[in-house]
Parts: C-alpha cells; structure tokens; sequence
C-alpha cells in the first residue's frame, strides 16, 4: 500500500505528465544518439516551451517523411488512398490512441493521404505535448 508521500508524488508526476516527459525524451536521445546528449536535452525541453507558448510543433521522433514513407508502404500501388482499417492500424501503431475514429472517407473505405496526415500529426503533437494544457 503506498503512503502519502507516494500517493502525492505519484499525482504529481502524473498533474505534470512528468513519466510521458521523460520517455520522449529517453526515446529522442536513443533515436539521435547525440554526440553532446546533455546539450540536446536541454535543446529538446526549450523546443517544448517554445510549443507551449507559440503553438508550434512539439519536439517528436516523427518528421512528415516518416509520415510519407508510412502511407507509400501502405499504398504501395499509389491509388492515393488507404483503406479505413489501415489507417486505424497505423495511428495505433504510431501509438496514437485518441483520433477520429471515422474520418472522411471512412464511409467509402478510402483514406487519403491528407486526411491520414492531418490526424497522424495531430495525433502526435498530442503525444508529445508532455506540458499541462491547464
């Protein structure tokens, strides 16, 4: 049973996503493998402010190549599409677990690729927002 003490540092990591924090930034520095890892970390949690107070794109493991090279291998005939179930499989394989579930084309079982983009960087940058929205 854990004590007070752990009960509220356990909500206090948790009220300032302290363990998301730390595994993108674990992850980044095995992903880069930085030659000065001190320097890049600090670089990476300026980059994070820098998000939160200019609403611009959180630091991430994914770049919009990736996001290319992931739709061409899930379209390898170019038809320009996915089908629904592709693109709930890759979302989840990005880790993302909250997008939409049925987005346009869903219906027509044909994803686009702007539309497989759109949520897949929404998604991340929700991943990798490790700051309190509140």
């Amino acid at each position: 049973m854990a004590t007070h003490r752990e009960k509220e540092a356990y909500e206090y990591m948790e009220k300032h996503k302290i363990m998301e924090l730390m595994d993108n930034l674990t992850s980044m520095l095995f992903f880069y493998r930085p030659e000065r890892p001190r320097e890049f970390l600090i670089i990476q949690l300026e980059q994070l402010k820098l998000s939160k107070t200019r609403s611009l794109d959180c630091p991430s493991l994914f770049s919009d190549s990736n996001l290319d090279a992931i739709f061409a291998i899930l379209d390898p005939t170019k038809q320009e599409y996915i089908t629904h179930v592709q693109y709930k499989e890759a979302l989840t394989t990005l880790g993302i677990t909250n997008f939409i579930e049925c987005p346009e084309g869903a219906a027509r079982d044909k994803i686009s690729y702007e539309t497989f983009k759109k949520e897949a960087k929404q998604g991340i940058q929700r991943c990798s927002a490790t700051f309190s929205t509140k």
